[in-house]
């Protein structure tokens, strides 16, 4: 039998998705309690392998058991033996033909930035921090540059695993909320620290270091070392997977900026 769930999780108290020799990662705290209602050994595969210290609001994930468990044991029963940073949020019986990486159509990221002189203190692992001011129009004309289907290879890690660099960037906003910048992308798959590497290269040019037109040279040149650095961790959030209808699992939770800057631990005041 396979199963699907979906999670939500901290991402500051792991050190990444994937297993870990030390058992630090998300993916050991789900197995192990995954294998405590299953009785017996548990492997899941994610929709979205996140780094140290990047969160997630919508990650998908299965796994194959032999047990015949109700829907509820693999989400209330899963959630008592989790820690307080990770959630089971649903779970559905799916055919062996689904995998939650395979066959996603298409992922979305969302990252929060304060944007003041001050570093953060309360909220230091849930949003980004950049001290200078930042001017929105520059960053909305230099985004819309990467719209559509790119060789990404300037923004992508050189340890990513992906077999190729072309990926269909479908949607990029920014808004500010505030000292807060919310920066959405929603594309066909992301290449590794591709949303962080972005985000860095459009700070430079929010505050004034890069004209927009840099970011077109940067995409053009396919060469990780023109971009710029890659952006911190903290600020960043898998908000959805998307799937074919045919799986029958939930749509993916559309959150409006107010429920993501929640989610960033902001009161709604912030949005004023």
């Amino acid at each position: 039998m396979r199963i699907a769930l979906g999670i939500e999780y901290d991402g500051s108290a792991f050190c990444g998705w994937q297993t870990q020799p030390s058992g630090c990662a998300v993916q050991d705290a789900v197995d192990a309690a995954l294998s405590g209602i299953a009785a017996h050994a548990v492997q899941s595969q994610c929709a979205g392998r996140t780094d140290a210290g990047v969160h997630a609001l919508g990650q998908v994930v299965h796994f194959d058991t032999s047990a015949d468990r109700p829907l509820s044991a693999w989400v209330r029963g899963v959630n008592t033996l989790l820690s307080k940073h990770i959630a089971v949020q649903w779970a559905r019986t799916v055919s062996d033909e689904f995998h939650a990486r395979n066959r996603a159509t298409a992922r979305s990221y969302a990252y929060v930035l304060l944007n003041r002189p001050e570093r953060p203190g309360v909220q230091h692992s849930r949003v980004g921090w950049h001290h200078r001011p930042l001017e929105l129009d520059p960053m909305r004309e230099a985004v819309e540059l990467l719209l559509g289907t790119h060789d990404f290879s300037a923004f992508r890690a050189a340890e990513c695993q992906a077999i190729s660099p072309v990926k269909e960037l479908r949607r990029a906003t920014i808004e500010r909320f505030g000292q807060l910048v919310l920066f959405q992308f929603t594309a066909d798959a992301f290449l590794h620290h591709m949303v962080r590497n972005i985000v860095g290269c459009l700070v430079k040019i929010g505050d004034g270091t890069r004209a927009p037109q840099w970011l077109e040279q940067v995409l053009e040149s396919r060469d990780r070392s023109q971009a710029a650095p890659t952006f911190a961790p903290d600020g960043l959030y898998l908000t959805a997977v998307e799937y074919d209808a045919a799986w029958g699992l939930p749509p993916p939770h559309a959150r409006t900026p107010a429920e993501m800057l929640l989610s960033a631990g902001f009161a709604a005041s912030a949005l004023s």
